[in-house]
């Protein structure tokens, strides 16, 4: 298979899955090994093409951090969705993230997976069925408190295969906010906290980059930004009228499959 055909399949898998609660990490790792593709080009290249997917966020909900970087917003006073929200919302993952950094990476196999794909489902069938009437129907609404929460429910998906967003938006969910304004508000906080993620692990292996590699790398950043889109454009529209429980189901099916393909085989 040519690496421009690899390059594609990987964007549109990082593209899908990225903000969906289904667990991107996951599902690199799981496409990563069927195609061969791993090693320390394919990290490289998979750290990359977050880039494209933070940027289709970012492009989306450019409105929104504009406002948040106003001086009003900025200031300690300032109304609806502020600067402080994203550092509520950030810190607790940024923090432990970079203290288990070596740990956390230690995790990623198709088994780790597995697992974590099986408990991130449990935990959304479980904020489903104890979910209340949601106080919190506007992401401006979401307090510091609230944005903190989240962010320490965040926490979960430093396990691979659990899913950031499956995480949070559940997280949202036990405090009374509406599944897509949960959803919008992990979206938000994804930007700095992936941004930050990814040059600090490309920073690591810059040396590692190959010129020869660009022409991948571009098809993959690409497809990875329009895919993203895509999905966070539809996702928002699919919460407004149904639950996470369709995709707890999707994870316990690929728990199963992925268990069957690689321990069973």
């Amino acid at each position: 298979m040519s690496e421009n055909l690899v390059a594609v399949i990987i964007g549109i898998v990082e593209g899908v899955t990225e903000y969906l609660p289904v667990s991107s990490t996951g599902h690199m790792i799981l496409v990563g090994n069927l195609l061969g593709f791993e090693g320390e080009k394919a990290s490289v290249f998979e750290v990359f093409i977050q880039l494209g997917a933070i940027l289709s966020v970012l492009f989306l909900y450019r409105d929104t951090f504009s406002r948040m970087f106003k001086p009003r917003k900025l200031s300690i006073y300032g109304n609806g969705l502020t600067f402080k929200h994203i550092l509520a919302g950030i810190m607790p993952v940024m923090g432990v993230g970079y203290l288990l950094h070596k740990n956390i990476k230690a995790l990623f196999s198709p088994g780790v997976v597995i697992v974590g794909l099986i408990l991130g489902a449990i935990l959304m069938l479980v904020a489903e069925k104890m979910a209340k009437r949601p106080s919190v129907t506007n992401v401006d609404k979401i307090t510091l408190s609230q944005a903190f929460c989240i962010g320490l429910f965040q926490l979960l998906a430093l396990w691979p295969g659990f899913s950031r967003s499956g995480s949070t938006i559940s997280g949202g969910l036990f405090l009374g906010i509406s599944r897509a304004v949960a959803a919008e508000f992990s979206f938000i906080i994804a930007v700095p906290l992936m941004t930050v993620a990814c040059l600090y692990d490309l920073l690591k292996v810059w040396d590692k980059l190959n010129m020869a590699d660009i022409q991948m790398f571009a098809i993959g950043f690409f497809v990875s930004f329009l895919v993203a889109y895509i999905s966070v454009v539809w996702f928002i529209k699919f919460l407004n009228k149904s639950t996470l429980a369709s995709f707890a189901y999707y994870r316990f099916i690929l728990a199963f499959v992925s268990y069957y393909y690689f321990f069973k085989i």
